[in-house]
């Protein structure tokens, strides 16, 4: 009882400071909003605040926000904080902690310990880049446990700062293998001129060719296969779900500082559309806290331990697709009531509205939308129990 005190005391401390932090980012996110801009400033202060040690267990250093179940709420809040800063930082800042999740679940004790020191002795950035296109990524043996890469990956979020990322690719037998590669290491080539996007330009999202990079036996992260395994594969999707949601609100608070500006705050329309957005957005809150209770309840780690199959797999993934939906109406809910409230002159890239919405567009198209609502479909179908008990 008395540990569950200190981390609860701990992670509530970065609540607080991801909130102190969101308006500094937000002020500075117009700087570096063009492609290969990058928010160098917002991850120096995330460094200094102790947020990249955050999400390591305590006997490393962190305070085991994300990796410690206990404490999923108290990270779902400081993501959704940032994102309402700067949802570049926020996408960025989501794939180092998803990375540091995997490294301790499925690393070896002396992976473990290896990259917990580089992040608490060496602020070192991790990411996840396992997006790829037709040609993939592919890991040869050359013997003596050493592979060279062969292909590339796209969206490579943080290209040039995320020094530690998963960079993940099939192996001989076409079993998907996680690695990470250590960039400050190796020579890659990259595509600048691939990422051109309407928003979330300041993401760095890079395609990055590793054709010729040797990796050995310590880089390679789990067996074959392990990324894939569920939950932890679909129950993150709560992370960046939280991100979105601080988009939304930013967008609200963007929406009523103009009204309030212009002078419309007394007609029935506005009032009615910005309590529409409030509903929304108070829906979200319930969405992350009801994410974080289920995550909680599962088990003491993120996810569980991968030598034991959890008999409620299925019952988080719902939840946590269902979290992930309902989250992504209620941004496109916020944009559209936005949208109507501001009007032409309140879209005009002067105002940050119109790169938040941008921003927030594009980051919530998220794969497998479709699949996430139709896999919730399928957990209630197969279920007896009255609605009030299916959660």
């Amino acid at each position: 009882m008395f540990m569950l005190q200190t981390l609860a005391t701990s992670t509530t401390t970065f609540v607080q400071r991801a909130a102190q932090m969101a308006d500094t980012f937000a002020q500075e996110a117009a700087c570096t909003d063009y492609p290969g801009g990058f928010p160098v400033e917002a991850f120096e202060r995330l460094a200094e605040e102790g947020f990249l040690v955050a999400p390591l267990r305590q006997a490393l250093g962190g305070c085991g926000l994300g990796i410690e179940a206990a404490s999923t709420h108290d990270l779902l809040r400081s993501l959704k904080h940032i994102g309402r800063g700067n949802l570049a930082v926020g996408r960025v800042y989501e794939g180092h902690v998803n990375a540091l999740q995997l490294v301790q679940t499925f690393g070896t004790a002396e992976q473990v310990e290896r990259y917990g020191r580089e992040v608490r002795d060496r602020h070192k950035l991790f990411g996840v880049w396992n997006a790829e296109d037709a040609e993939g990524l592919t890991l040869v043996p050359l013997g003596d446990g050493c592979y060279r890469l062969e292909g590339a990956k796209t969206f490579c979020s943080g290209a040039g700062y995320v020094e530690r990322p998963f960079v993940n690719g099939k192996l001989p037998d076409g079993r998907w293998q996680m690695a990470i590669v250590p960039m400050d290491e190796v020579s890659t080539r990259w595509d600048r001129d691939w990422w051109q996007p309407m928003g979330m330009r300041a993401t760095a999202s890079y395609k990055i060719d590793f054709t010729g990079v040797e990796i050995g036996a310590k880089d390679l992260i789990g067996q074959p296969g392990d990324y894939l395994r569920q939950p932890w594969l679909s129950a993150g999707v709560v992370r960046f779900a939280a991100v979105q949601l601080g988009g939304a609100e930013a967008i609200f608070d963007l929406t009523r500082q103009y009204l309030q500006a212009e002078q419309r705050t007394e007609h029935p329309y506005q009032q009615e559309r910005l309590g529409q957005m409030a509903i929304a957005l108070e829906a979200g809150q319930l969405w992350l806290r009801g994410a974080a209770d289920h995550i909680a309840a599962y088990d003491a780690q993120f996810g569980g331990s991968p030598q034991v199959v959890h008999p409620h797999q299925a019952k988080l993934l719902a939840y946590a697709n269902m979290m992930r939906t309902a989250i992504e109406q209620i941004c496109m809910e916020t944009m559209q009531l936005c949208q109507r409230s501001v009007g032409t002159r309140g879209l005009l890239p002067s105002h940050a509205i119109e790169r938040v919405i941008r921003d927030l567009t594009l980051y919530l198209r998220q794969p497998a939308y479709d699949a996430a609502i139709a896999g919730v479909g399928a957990y209630v179908l197969a279920q007896t129990t009255p609605a009030d008990s299916l959660w």
